[in-house]
C-alpha cells in the first residue's frame, strides 16, 4: 500500500510506503514540539534554528558564523537540553592541545604495584558537542576533530574509541576577528554540513530580548525529544524519496560550480575552486530534512534553493581577479541559483 504525496505543484507526485508516511507523522509532532521549545529561549533567529535543526536531523555537523552576543552558545546549549542529547562545550584557545579535546592516558599503579595506562576521556565524548569559536584553535588541534566528525570515533595510544551516537559538532566562528586566529582548512570545512550565518535580531526581536532576559527569571526550554528519536529521525530522513527533477537540479548546481565545469565562462572564470561530491550529498540530505521540518514528505527544487548558499558556500572560492572586482560567494551563487530556473 503507497500514499500519493506531491510536495509542490511543480513536481511530479512521489510514491510513498505507507511506513514511511506513518513514521513521518509521528517525526513531525516531536519536530513541530522541539521548534516551538527552542523558540521559548531563542528570539528572532527562527531561520538559524530551523538551519541548525536540519543540520542534526541530516546527521551532519554546523558551523554557526556570526559577531558575538547573538546567542550561538544558548541556541546550542537549548538543542542539547531540547532533544535530549548529552552536550558539552569547549572553548578554543590557541594554546589549547589535542589532548585537552580528545582524552589523555594516565599512568595508574595498582595495589600489588602494577602499573597500567587508563584512558581519561575528554569532552568531544558527548553526544552534542560546541566547539566555541574554532577558528582560534591551532591547526593541530583543528585537525583532533577532523576524524571524529568524519569516521566517529577517534584514536588515542594507538587504540580505538567509539564516540557515542549520536554524535554531532555544532561550532562558532567570528567572522569580523582575525587577530590570533587560524582559517580551517578546505578539508575541514567540507566536514561541515552547512554553513548558517547568525545575523542581527530585528527591531521587535531585540526588544523581547530585552524584557525576557533582564529579569528575575528566564524560561527554560523543556526536553521535546530523546536521542534515540533523534536518530530515527535521521533514519526516516534518508528514507525519504527525492525526485528525479531535484536530483538534477542539485546535480546542476554543484557541477556548475566548479572552474571549467560550467556553461557559463563568466561565472566559472571567476571560481578558484569548486564543491566536490559530498557537497551533492549534503545537499541531498538537507533538502529531505528541511521537507520533513516543514512538513513535506519529499523535497521540492525550493529546498534547493533555500540550501543552496548554507551548503556551499564555505565549499567554494573565487579567484583573486573575482574578489578584486568586488565579487562574493554568495552572489556566485545566487547568479547559478537563478540558472535553475
Amino acid at each position: 500500500m503507497v500514499a500519493q504525496v506531491r510536495a509542490v505543484d511543480t513536481n511530479p507526485p512521489v510514491s510513498l510506503d505507507t511506513g514511511i508516511v506513518e513514521a513521518a507523522e509521528a517525526a513531525l509532532g516531536a519536530i513541530g514540539a522541539a521548534r516551538t521549545e527552542i523558540g521559548r529561549v531563542i528570539f528572532g533567529q527562527q531561520k538559524v534554528v530551523d538551519l541548525s535543526l536540519i543540520t542534526l536531523l541530516a546527521g551532519g555537523h554546523g558551523l554557526l558564523v556570526g559577531v558575538p552576543g547573538l546567542a550561538k552558545t544558548k541556541l546550542v546549549e537549548a538543542m542539547g537540553t531540547v532533544l535530549g542529547m548529552s552536550a558539552r562545550r569547549v572553548q578554543f584557545t590557541p594554546d589549547l592541545m589535542p589532548s585537552d579535546i580528545l582524552g589523555s592516558e594516565v599512568l595508574d599503579e595498582s595495589a600489588d604495584g602494577k602499573r597500567h595506562f587508563r584512558f581519561i576521556k575528554g569532552p568531544v565524548f558527548a553526544q552534542l558537542l560546541m566547539a566555541d569559536e574554532i577558528n582560534r584553535a591551532s591547526p593541530r588541534t583543528q585537525s583532533a576533530l577532523l576524524q571524529a566528525m568524519q569516521e566517529h570515533h577517534v584514536t588515542v595510544g594507538g587504540e580505538r574509541y567509539d564516540l557515542p551516537a549520536p554524535f554531532h559538532v555544532l561550532a562558532t566562528q567570528n567572522p569580523i576577528e582575525q587577530e590570533g586566529t587560524y582559517p580551517l582548512p578546505e578539508a575541514q570545512l567540507d566536514r561541515f554540513l552547512l554553513e548558517i550565518d547568525v545575523a542581527y535580531p530585528d527591531r521587535e526581536a531585540e526588544r523581547r530580548i530585552l524584557m525576557e532576559t533582564t529579569g528575575a527569571s528566564e524560561h527554560k526550554p523543556a526536553q521535546a525529544m530523546t536521542a534515540e528519536t533523534l536518530m530515527s529521525t535521521q533514519r526516516l530522513v534518508r528514507r525519504l524519496p527525492v525526485g528525479e527533477a531535484v536530483v538534477d537540479a542539485i546535480l546542476d548546481l554543484v557541477r556548475s560550480a566548479r572552474p571549467g565545469e560550467g556553461s557559463d565562462a563568466a561565472i566559472t572564470d571567476k571560481l578558484a575552486w569548486g564543491p566536490g561530491p559530498r557537497a551533492s550529498q549534503s545537499l541531498t540530505l538537507a533538502c529531505r530534512a528541511r521537507a520533513l521540518v516543514e512538513g513535506r514528505l519529499a523535497p521540492s527544487i525550493d529546498d534547493v534553493v533555500a540550501l543552496a548558499v548554507p551548503v556551499l558556500k564555505h565549499r567554494v572560492a573565487l579567484t583573486f581577479a573575482a574578489r578584486a572586482d568586488g565579487e562574493t560567494v554568495e552572489g556566485i551563487i545566487g547568479k547559478l541559483v537563478e540558472r535553475l530556473g
